[in-house]
């Protein structure tokens, strides 16, 4: 069975694969004739990639995790009236690289405990949860060696270091606790081609 009309996010550390899994996801759900819409946060509509430039460069410490969390949200409501419930509401499979979950981890944790904040303006700003969420699970230095490797403008989380890579990852696992229904966690420590199939049968396996 394929999904249809399906919202399914990504998750895990910087460097943990999931933003290939997720290309992978679409082309293997479009061979099999699934209507599908490839997208990312923050972006993935015209206004949040703005935002996106603006969380994503710069010095590490440019914004406070309250203002973070602030243009988080924004980005995140754009994305959602502009992207993700037209595709949803025409038929469509949504894969989306990161949602409200990394920001319950990095704004919500890494600096304070905020995630109470998220939360509540999750709860009046987005009102939506993913059908299936998969965490990509991978060991912290190897992740932050991978997004390290790749070079680009975008590397401000990466510039917190390794222990931020750690608790993120601690994070993540105990979200996928408190989300059994919704989270699936993946062993991203394999092959490409391993970790591909996995989610596809997960994929798959997930109510229409």
């Amino acid at each position: 069975m394929t999904p249809d009309r399906l919202f399914i996010t990504f998750e895990g550390i910087d460097g943990s694969g999931k933003s290939t899994q997720a290309q992978l996801l679409d082309v293997a759900l479009r061979a099999e004739g699934v209507e599908t819409i490839l997208t990312r946060e923050p972006g993935g509509s015209p206004g949040a990639e703005e935002i996106r430039t603006l969380v994503l460069q710069g010095d590490p410490d440019r914004w406070s995790a309250e203002t973070e969390i602030l243009l988080f949200t924004a980005a995140r409501r754009d994305h959602l009236e502009r992207t993700i419930l037209p595709a949803l509401a025409a038929g469509k499979t949504v894969i989306c690289d990161r949602f409200a979950d990394s920001t319950r981890m990095y704004q919500g944790m890494s600096r304070g405990d905020l995630r109470a904040l998220v939360d509540e303006l999750h709860r009046l700003m987005i009102g939506r949860e993913p059908d299936l969420t998969l965490l990509i699970d991978m060991d912290p230095e190897q992740g932050l060696h991978r997004a390290k490797a790749r070079q680009t403008v975008e590397e401000r989380f990466e510039d917190f270091g390794p222990a931020l890579q750690a608790q993120m990852r601690q994070g993540f696992l105990a979200l996928a606790e408190e989300f059994p229904q919704r989270i699936h966690v993946i062993d991203g420590n394999r092959t490409q081609d391993a970790v591909a199939a996995d989610i596809l049968r997960i994929v798959k396996a997930a109510p229409v």
